[in-house]
């Protein structure tokens, strides 16, 4: 579940930030934001995915600190969110 975790995210990023690239071109570990991160994702762009995130799924972050750490790469997003659909079900 964990790579279609990831690819689900990688594609609801591409939507919600309105990029033109593929999902597969984003790497599991590369930061997401910032001027130094390929997709150079901003702050808004940040409101947009745990927005999209919290539609899709449900889960809400609403600590800036914890939403910056989660949001920082794909995988600290599926892990996460990984962990919180297993305390759902």
């Amino acid at each position: 579940m964990n790579a279609d975790l990831r690819l689900e995210l990688k594609t609801l990023i591409i939507e919600a930030c309105d990029k033109d690239c593929e999902p597969a071109s984003i790497g599991d570990d590369e930061l997401l934001f910032g001027p130094e991160a390929p997709l150079q994702l901003d702050s808004l762009d940040a409101l947009q995915v745990s927005m999209a995130i919290k539609k899709k799924y449900g889960l809400r972050l609403p600590d800036s600190k914890e939403t910056r750490r989660v949001l920082s790469s794909v995988a600290n997003m599926s892990e996460h969110l990984a962990a919180w659909l297993a305390q759902q079900a």
